[in-house]
């Protein structure tokens, strides 16, 4: 059994970024897909911006994101500064405050979760 953290930080601006995102989603699909495996798919910091595109069921990765979606948690203060917070709220998508607004990084490793970043 694994216990994984996908931390999805890179944001919209290029398609590097693009590749970072379908990476991430691609590896927290694979732990999700394993039933002895747990998953947590944490947008932070500019990833919150992912959001509102992969919402949109016309995104070229909107199935795979559906597909692992019970899984996304959201930075509660980023979704705020990066403004989308609204569709945070509207997706009713959980999110996580923590650390100061933040999510607990360390929470995650003292249960004993591999944090992954992308």
């Amino acid at each position: 059994m694994a216990t994984a953290a996908i931390v999805i930080l890179a944001g919209t601006d290029s398609h590097a970024d693009l590749g970072r995102l379908v990476n991430g989603l691609e590896t927290a699909a694979e732990f999700a897909d394993n039933p002895n495996d747990e998953v947590a798919l944490l947008f932070d910091g500019a990833g919150t911006q992912w959001i509102p595109e992969l919402e949109d069921e016309s995104h070229d990765y909107h199935a795979l994101y559906r597909s692992i979606r019970n899984e996304v948690i959201v930075c509660d203060y980023c979704a705020n500064a990066f403004g989308v917070d609204d569709i945070v709220d509207e997706a009713d998508i959980i999110t996580a405050d923590e650390n100061g607004g933040h999510p607990s990084i360390r929470s995650l490793v003292d249960d004993g979760s591999e944090i992954i970043t992308f």
